[in-house]
C-alpha cells in the first residue's frame, strides 16, 4: 500500500491544505503554495527519486472476526496505522502526520470532482458554540472544550446525477361553495379531472455515497454550491480525513430517483391553482440518466458520546450550514417552567388585586 505525505517544499514539515487562504500553507516556516506549485515540486520529485511504497499487509482482527484492515507505516514517525477498507486519508495517532491511501484513489475509486474545504477547524468550533448558545435548554457541560475540538474535517463521498424527467400527473379538484337562504344552508360542489404534464431537468442531483453517514444529516447540510467543484487532486486531502464509497453507483440512484420523484410532484402540484381542494390520483414519471460522478465534499463532524448517547453534528465545510440534535436539560427545562409559572401567578395576583381595589 502507497501512502503519500505532502512535505513542505522548504523545510520538509507536513503541509496542510488551508481553507481561508485555498493554498497549502505550512505552519513551521509559513511558506505557501498553490496546487500547479505543489505538483510542480512532486513532479520534479518524483521524476529525480525511485517511487517510494510503504510495506502493507492485511490482518485479521480476532480469530472469529470477518473484518479486514490494512497496516501501513508513517512516514513521519514509522508507527504501524490501521485503518479499515474504505478510508482513504487518515491521520497519524501519534505524530498528527496526514496520509493519503494512494492505491485506494485510483481507477473507479478516484472521484472526479472535489469541493476544497472553504471553513478552517477554528471557524466550525465557532459555529457549533454559537449553534449550541441557541439551544437554551442545553446541558452546560455539552459543548466542553475537550468535546468540542474533536470536531474533524471529512471529505464524505457523494455520487451526484444529471438525469431528464418526463412527467405527468393526474388529481380531482373541488371548488366548494357555500350559501345561506332562509333556514337553509346550501353548499354546491363542482368537481373537476385535472391534469398536469411536464419536463424537468435536473443537473447535480447529490446523494452520499458512504453507508457510515447518517443520509438524513448529509441531506440536511444541503445545498452545497457546485460552482466550486474542482479537478480532484490528492492535495487536497492533506490535513483531512477522507473516505471512499461503499454504495456502489445503480444503489445511490435509487435514492436519487426518490428525491427526483418528490421534487418533481412538488413542482406539479403547485401548478394546481383555482380550486378550494384537490387530491392526487396518480403520477407517472420517466427518468432518463444522463450523467454519473463520483465526487467528494468537505464536511465537518462532531460526535459527542453524552450520557451512553452518541449526538452527532455535521457542518457544510463550504457553507458552514450546521445541524445536529442538541440535548436537553431536564434540570433547565424545570426550572424555567417554574420560573415562568411563579412569574405568571404573580402577575396574575396584582392584576387581580388592582380589580378588587378598582371595585371597592
Amino acid at each position: 500500500m502507497e501512502a503519500l505525505d505532502h512535505k513542505c517544499p522548504s523545510c520538509t514539515a507536513t503541509l496542510p491544505f488551508d481553507p481561508t487562504l485555498q493554498k497549502w500553507k505550512c505552519s513551521y516556516c509559513g511558506s505557501e503554495y498553490t496546487l500547479e506549485e505543489l505538483e510542480k515540486y512532486e513532479n520534479a520529485k518524483n521524476a529525480d527519486n525511485s517511487e517510494k511504497t510503504n510495506p502493507s499487509n492485511d490482518v485479521n482482527l480476532g480469530e472469529d472476526s470477518t473484518i479486514d484492515v490494512d497496516v501501513y507505516e508513517c512516514q513521519s514517525c514509522g508507527a504501524k496505522i490501521l485503518t479499515d477498507e474504505n478510508t482513504t486519508a487518515t491521520f497519524c495517532v501519534y505524530c498528527g502526520n496526514t496520509a493519503i491511501i494512494k492505491n485506494r484513489l485510483t481507477g473507479t475509486l478516484r472521484p472526479t470532482k472535489i469541493i476544497p474545504f472553504k471553513n478552517t477547524k477554528e471557524e466550525a468550533i465557532k459555529t457549533f458554540v454559537n449553534y449550541r448558545k441557541g439551544k437554551p435548554f442545553a446541558p452546560k457541560d455539552f459543548s466542553n472544550k475537550e468535546n468540542i475540538e474533536k470536531i474533524t474535517g471529512v471529505y464524505i463521498p457523494f455520487w451526484i446525477y444529471d438525469c431528464d424527467v418526463a412527467a405527468s400527473l393526474e388529481a380531482v379538484g373541488k371548488n366548494i361553495k357555500t350559501w345561506t337562504s332562509g333556514d337553509y344552508q346550501y353548499t354546491k360542489t363542482d368537481t373537476y379531472k385535472v391534469l398536469r404534464e411536464g419536463n424537468m431537468n435536473y443537473e447535480k442531483v447529490p446523494t452520499d455515497a458512504s453507508s457510515k453517514f447518517d443520509d438524513d444529516i448529509m441531506d440536511s447540510i444541503e445545498p452545497f454550491n457546485y460552482n466550486d467543484l474542482a479537478d480532484f487532486s490528492m492535495s487536497y486531502l492533506s490535513g483531512f480525513l477522507s473516505e471512499k464509497y461503499d454504495v456502489e453507483k445503480s444503489e445511490a440512484f435509487e435514492r436519487a430517483k426518490t428525491r427526483v420523484v418528490n421534487s418533481t410532484n412538488e413542482k406539479l402540484k403547485e401548478t394546481i391553482i383555482g380550486y378550494s381542494t384537490y387530491n392526487v390520483v396518480s403520477s407517472n414519471m420517466n427518468i432518463n440518466l444522463k450523467d454519473s460522478n463520483y465526487i467528494l465534499l468537505p464536511v465537518w463532524m462532531l460526535n459527542i458520546n453524552y450520557r451512553g448517547k452518541v449526538r452527532k453534528f455535521a457542518m457544510n465545510g463550504q457553507t458552514g450550514k450546521m445541524v445536529g440534535d442538541i440535548p436537553i436539560a431536564p434540570s433547565k427545562a424545570i426550572s424555567t417552567s417554574l420560573v415562568i409559572f411563579i412569574v405568571s401567578f404573580i402577575i396574575l395576583l396584582i392584576l387581580n388585586i388592582i380589580l378588587i381595589g378598582g371595585i371597592g
